[in-house]
């Protein structure tokens, strides 16, 4: 009877096993404790900054990736992704990554406002390094810190066994076979650059008492942009947040003043907020030569003074920047007095002068008010910097912190009243008291705005941008004339090139690495070989056990 059975059995070997064997397989999978779900990830990931300035390449010039991530002490190859957190990342590192590795993705801490002074400057200090060194052309990522992340990290730091680990050549092919790891794939295509970029620059005007063409004109100026290491978390609270948030503010305290004819001035206050400040300053390179070299007259053609205001939230203390010292009775020279004036009188900012030439063999300018003494305006940047090699102006750590409002309410009451005092010459008595009084609440609204939103400028580069557009309706609210002025770099020779991938998804698997594949291929090899040995050949073995039955059953 068992003969039968299998008869049977060889006969569903050799006809029908490969079908079975089809639907056995995924029944197993679909019942295995795996859970697919819990094997992958997803983050969002914001990418190193890209551009060309003045034909010069800056930043990462890839995007894709698709490696096995590495720790920061287990990479080796290009064919590896290094992941690791932003704190545990040196420059000297960095430099190694990008010329060896496959592409890199750094984990921001968890609280960027908790930060200690140490930590701060080690992480602006590896920004510098990304953001001023020669170009990456290995894609590279940043992310905030997530739970899940933590788990990755610490796998592949404590749980991902390298050769190096081990104590014999077969204890290393077991560690590798047995060994987990992950696959991060960020699926993008590579970043082109972008077509019909605008760069918005905007001004208005408050006209004094008298015939406005023969009247003394003094400019305030601004940059709205800002600057980090990745475009998507360049906040930039204090670089410039501030500087516009003085400006807006400055425009509705003598907007009222110009209101009624008896306080009226005899001068013109001209208001300009421009973009691409980070790059050169570009907005106001394009609005000067749209102002100066144009057929129409310029607004600021005999300025008696320009007023840039430039990261002026940091500490208590106001620099005036200068690239030429302002002589004694000029407009500079007054309203450096007026400045140094109300700062003694009110008691609660230190004004003191830096002198610094214009370097024209540097790629860039120091300062936003530079750019007008080329063309021959007596101009000063405040800032409440010492240097324009500051990191906190390029840094994406630079996002609101809790005395900054403070700060920035005592430098807009030491500004707005230095500029009532000069224009209306005025020694001693206080023009902006309540109820016309600088607002700490519109100040802090402005702020906020600002500095809640990324402002890099390669993300206000198009026509209708919400933001430009917010700033129009703000400062048409408190002058008159307002405008704005579109630019877009030279076609032929452009001063300045934005791409496209800023932000993208990083998917991660966890996977088995390339020597599992292997190993478990030819366990599979070895496995359908060994059953089709048996199967081939099983009529052989039925034969001799029914030869067998058969002398047994004789005897």
């Amino acid at each position: 009877m068992w003969l039968e059975e299998c008869d049977s059995f060889a006969e569903l070997c050799r006809g029908y096993l490969p079908y079975y064997l089809l639907i056995i397989l995924p029944i197993f999978i679909i019942i295995s404790p795996v859970n697919p779900v819990a094997a992958s990830h997803e983050f969002p990931v914001y990418r190193m900054h890209q551009y060309d300035l003045h034909g010069v390449p800056h930043g990462c010039r890839s995007a894709p990736i698709s490696l096995e991530a590495r720790s920061l002490t287990g990479w080796s190859t290009s064919r590896h992704c290094v992941v690791t957190k932003a704190l545990s990342l040196t420059p000297s590192l960095f430099h190694s990554i990008k010329h060896k590795a496959g592409a890199l993705i750094v984990v921001l801490p968890e609280k960027l406002n908790d930060l200690t002074l140490e930590e701060k400057q080690h992480i602006m200090s590896l920004e510098e390094s990304m953001l001023f060194g020669p170009e990456t052309t290995i894609p590279v990522y940043f992310t905030s810190w997530h739970p899940d992340l933590q788990t990755i990290l610490d796998d592949l730091s404590n749980g991902f066994i390298t050769d190096e680990k081990a104590g014999s050549a077969a204890e290393a092919m077991f560690n590798s076979i047995s060994a987990s790891g992950y696959q991060v794939v960020v699926a993008t295509g590579q970043a082109l650059a972008k077509t019909d970029v605008k760069i918005a620059t905007l001004h208005g005007k408050l006209t004094g008492t008298g015939a406005e063409e023969k009247l003394p004109t003094i400019a305030l100026v601004t940059h709205y942009d800002s600057a980090g290491v990745a475009p998507e978390l360049s906040f930039g609270a204090d670089s410039n947040a501030s500087g516009v948030a003085i400006l807006l503010e400055i425009a509705r305290l003598f907007s009222t003043l110009y209101s009624t004819s008896r306080s009226r001035p005899q001068y013109n206050l001209v208001f300009i907020v421009t973009g691409a400040g980070k790059l050169n300053y570009q907005g106001s390179k394009k609005w000067l030569e749209d102002q100066l070299d144009g057929i129409e007259g310029s607004i600021i053609q005999d300025a008696a003074y320009v007023i840039c205001l430039d990261t002026v939230s940091t500490s208590d203390n106001l620099y005036v920047h200068v690239s030429k010292p302002p002589k004694e009775n000029s407009t500079g020279g007054l309203f450096y007095k007026k400045l140094k004036a109300v700062s003694e009188s009110l008691n609660m900012t230190t004004v003191e002068g830096v002198h610094k030439k214009i370097n024209l063999a540097d790629e860039t300018l120091a300062w936003e008010h530079e750019r007008y003494s080329i063309r021959r305006f007596p101009a000063t940047t405040l800032s409440t910097l010492k240097s324009h090699e500051d990191p906190i102006r390029t840094t994406i750590l630079d996002v609101i912190e809790t005395r900054q409002i403070d700060r920035l309410y005592k430098h807009t009451q030491t500004v707005a009243e230095a500029l009532a005092r000069h224009i209306y010459n005025l020694s001693f008595s206080q023009v902006f008291m309540d109820p016309l009084g600088v607002s700490k609440e519109s100040l802090s609204l402005w702020f906020s705005y600002l500095a809640s939103q990324p402002r890099a400028a390669t993300l206000l580069a198009d026509k209708n941008n919400m933001l430009v557009g917010t700033l129009k309706e703000a400062m048409a609210r408190y002058l008159g004339d307002v405008k704005v002025t579109l630019h877009s770099p030279d076609k032929q020779d452009p001063e300045f090139v934005f791409y496209d991938i800023t932000k993208a998804i990083l998917n991660v698997y966890s996977v088995k690495p390339a020597v599992f594949d292997l190993f478990l291929t030819i366990a599979i090899i070895i496995y359908l070989g060994l059953i089709y040995v048996i199967v081939h050949n099983f009529p052989r073995a039925y034969t001799l056990a029914t030869r067998f039955s058969v002398k047994n059953k004789s005897s």
